[in-house]
């Protein structure tokens, strides 16, 4: 085999109890990307997604033993934008577990934090041998076609990569990134059949508890996918534009590599195809802003209303409240099978969402959009953001109360980050901010995370305010009421049982 691609087991360390029955297990949108476009150029793959077979260090290093690839290659992107830090748990302790073994083969590593921090990334973690630049298409097609890849002589002509040159990080140039009239070409599509399974395809996979209706029976089979990729906007606390990378700057700043690129609708809609074939009827889109360029969405939306998947599907995606327009528009997204919104409303507060969003937040009511959506018989899975930086307890509280009125079927809070690739990590280096010590640490609902803290407020404060809201959220008896109007009583039942589930926190002594 000439590469075997990862996606690490990181779920005990990011989710803690969470992780057995309630957290999402994603299929690995970009593993599966990447395998489809090395093996259209003619190479052997494979993945091993540890993640959803939940395997051992042990169980897993056997599993690559008997395939025996010439090249390993984590990959750590995941679908939200802390993800990418949070999974190097994961890929951190396996590839460590391959060299202890002494497996005969190179150890590679591509994904959002490794773009963020190259340098560190090769100081830090001595058992990955090489590491890709950006999103890694060209510079895995460029490494594949060298014989001997311990040869540091030949990895130094391979574009896009870096890997230790006498004991110190060395980065040959960037490659560049699958350019918009490529994608469809370049990054053909998904690697679906390589993907374990149970008893049918893509039931290892499930998708988060609220997509499901808050039914378990619902929540599998279970898969996500791209329309486009990156994002045109530049929010601060977001690192998801670190894909767009072409430099080889110490720190990379997301915020600096906004664009976006898009697959044909023609193209996607074969995607889907394959995953209804497969059984599939619960899916993500899982574009940060699908709901932006009419000029994709659209004709992607008519397709999949003219193949009849509107009324199987249940789909969400994502779109910020500021880029909900026409009525007309949410007509065909509900048409085509999209039952759910996921909204970013991130803060009651217009200063607070001004300040991490450069301005570029429009002023607007949101309960106007939240009526929008819902009058076009989509639900809403609502986002928000506590500790941004201009952040108080009072804003904070004003965001939890907005939430309780609006009242949406499905609520999500995090703390505010200083993820790697975000300009809020720049700002906490710059402030002499503690940051995690462990990449488990950069996950809100992980035992030992670290929130960024405010003028106002300290870390602890945030993260025992988040924890609170969520509670405060999911006993609400209108949010109770309203959910068992929609879903049924078992359905209210399992909520209540999930809130039950209280996560330890170190910062907060326990």
């Amino acid at each position: 085999m000439d590469v075997l691609f990862i996606n690490p087991n990181s779920s005990k360390k990011v989710y803690q109890d969470l992780a057995k029955d309630y957290s999402a297990i994603e299929t690995p949108t970009w593993a599966l990307l990447l395998a489809q476009s090395c093996r259209a150029q003619g190479y052997d793959v494979g993945i091993l997604d540890a993640d959803a077979e939940r395997l051992t260090q042990e169980k897993a290093c056997e599993r690559i033993k008997s395939l025996s690839p010439r090249l390993v290659c984590f990959v750590v992107y995941g679908q939200n934008p802390n993800s990418g830090t949070t999974n190097m748990a994961g890929a951190a302790d396996l590839a460590e577990a391959i060299k202890k073994e002494k497996l005969d083969t190179t150890v590679g590593i591509v994904g959002s934090h490794v773009q963020s921090l190259p340098y560190q990334v090769l100081n830090d973690e001595k058992s990955f041998d090489i590491i890709f630049l950006n999103e890694g298409v060209y510079a895995l097609w460029n490494l594949l076609k060298v014989d001997d890849l311990s040869d540091k002589k030949k990895l130094e002509s391979v574009k896009g990569i870096g890997f230790l040159k006498e004991d110190k990080p060395h980065l040959t140039p960037p490659e560049k990134i699958v350019p918009q009239e490529k994608m469809d070409e370049h990054l053909p599509g998904y690697a679906w059949d390589l993907l374990p399974y149970n008893k049918n395809p893509l039931d290892l996979y499930r998708s988060p508890y609220w997509h499901a209706e808050y039914d378990e029976d619902k929540r599998t089979p279970f898969a996500a996918i791209y329309t486009s990729l990156g994002c045109v906007f530049t929010c601060s606390f977001c690192m998801i534009n670190m894909i767009n990378r072409n430099d080889n700057e110490e720190i990379g700043i997301s915020s600096n590599y906004s664009g976006m690129r898009f697959w044909s609708p023609e193209f996607i809609i074969k995607e889907f195809d394959k995953l209804y074939q497969m059984g599939v009827r619960t899916l993500r889109i899982s574009d940060e802003m699908f709901l932006l360029n009419r000029k994709y969405y659209l004709p992607l939306c008519k397709l999949l209303k003219e193949r009849g998947y509107g009324k199987d599907l249940r789909m969400w995606a994502y779109s910020r409240i500021d880029t909900v327009r026409r009525p007309e528009d949410l007509k065909a997204v509900r048409e085509a099978g999209i039952k759910w919104l996921c909204l970013g409303i991130e803060a009651a507060d217009q200063e607070v969402r001004l300040e991490v969003t450069k301005g570029k937040f429009k002023e607007l009511n949101i309960r106007d959009v939240v009526k929008k959506v819902h009058d076009a018989d989509i639900e809403i899975i609502a986002n928000y953001i506590f500790g941004l930086p201009k952040d108080s307890m009072e804003t904070m509280q004003k965001t939890l109360d907005l939430s309780l009125e609006l009242c949406t079927l499905a609520w999500n809070a995090y703390p505010s980050m200083a993820l790697p690739g975000s300009l809020l990590y720049k700002v906490a280096l710059d402030t002499n901010f503690n940051l995690p010590k462990d990449y488990s640490g950069y996950s809100f609902l992980a035992y030992d995370t670290v929130p960024l803290p405010t003028e106002f407020l300290t870390s602890a404060e945030i993260v025992k305010f988040r924890d609170d809201a969520f509670t405060t959220y999911h006993t609400h008896v209108p949010f109770l009421e309203k959910v068992e109007k929609k879903f049924g009583k078992k359905a209210r039942e399992n909520i209540e049982k999930m809130t039950k589930l209280k996560l330890k926190r170190q910062i907060l002594g326990d």
